[in-house]
């Protein structure tokens, strides 16, 4: 009895931190119409609102349940030819755009998607896969096999086989770039006068069959987003009894691209814990004290 007040308490208290860190949420959080995340700025033909020419067009468009196509042909690290939808079918896939030679921004993409993996639950290869497309049909196999090296052994040396399987480093024509990348709402820009690329930051969570359920923005993805995130993308086929209390507790906001605190349902847990803790501690008094005097109605009994 005294292990069920403990866990009882314990929970009370993790739902009451919960809450309160909602209250602490910096509100109107920039969202993906935000230049932060490099989003378009004006719709065609409108004026113009100072941003550099490179940079009007580029963003991310969230295109959630939007179906990939998984029939596109793409190369893998050994060059091999490869079918998009042999990545799909068994677990949710984390999908991310970058380009292998970029100087700065992918490589704080996949930096901060490896961060991200080494604190997860969930293992890449086991409990999820990750697919990442570079979108300059320029680039090699052998660049994105260099590149697939360096970050699956960014990962723990036990994590290292399964995501060896389970982490896929993808190069391609133009043609196919350009289709999976207007399925993703993923835009980007070659700007000839630097040469380079300019494009937004962010990942996205598909379910197993290769449709798109959530998106991370920027180049840092808490470990709980992103949890939650293959959770709900995997229909809920992994996690424990605890991350499933954590989803009805949070929701998706499309609107930043993060999980927030329900309020109301924390409050809902909350308060069933505490009655259940005071009847659980009222039990365990009882027990320590079998001798506690009994009240009726109309006077004391000894």
């Amino acid at each position: 009895m005294k292990s069920i007040c403990i866990y009882l308490f314990n929970l009370w208290l993790v739902l009451l931190v919960a809450g309160l860190s909602a209250f602490a949420q910096i509100p109107n959080q920039p969202g993906p119409s935000s230049p932060l995340y490099g989003a378009r700025t004006a719709e065609p033909g409108s004026p113009s609102t100072g941003m550099p020419a490179a940079l009007r067009d580029v963003g991310i468009d969230q295109k959630l349940d939007q179906q990939l196509p998984l029939d596109l042909v793409f190369r893998d690290e050994s060059g091999q030819e490869v079918k998009l939808g042999q990545y799909f079918g068994q677990r949710p896939v984390v999908l991310a755009f970058v380009y292998y030679d970029c100087p700065m921004l992918c490589t704080q993409v996949l930096n901060g998607m490896v961060t991200s993996f080494r604190v997860l639950p969930f293992q890449v290869g086991k409990e999820f896969d990750v697919v990442t497309v570079s979108f300059d049909p320029r680039e090699t196999s052998e660049l994105a096999a260099k590149k697939k090296k360096v970050y699956v052994d960014y990962l723990p040396e036990k994590m290292r086989p399964a995501a060896a399987n389970g982490w896929h480093f993808l190069t391609g024509n133009q043609d196919n770039i350009a289709k999976l990348t207007e399925a993703v709402g993923f835009r980007y820009h070659y700007d000839e006068a630097t040469k380079q690329f300019a494009h937004a930051s962010g990942i996205m969570v598909t379910t197993p069959h290769g449709k798109l359920s959530r998106y991370f923005y920027g180049v840092e993805y808490a470990p709980r987003d992103l949890r939650l995130g293959l959770i709900e993308s995997s229909a809920n086929k992994i996690g424990s009894p605890v991350d499933q209390l954590l989803l009805y507790c949070y929701h998706y906001d499309p609107a930043t691209g993060k999980y927030g605190a329900a309020i109301i349902k924390i409050m809902r847990i909350a308060g069933v814990l505490t009655v259940l803790s005071i009847v659980a501690m009222l039990f365990l008094l009882k027990g320590r004290n079998p001798k506690m005097v009994s009240v009726k109605t109309g006077g004391a009994t000894p």
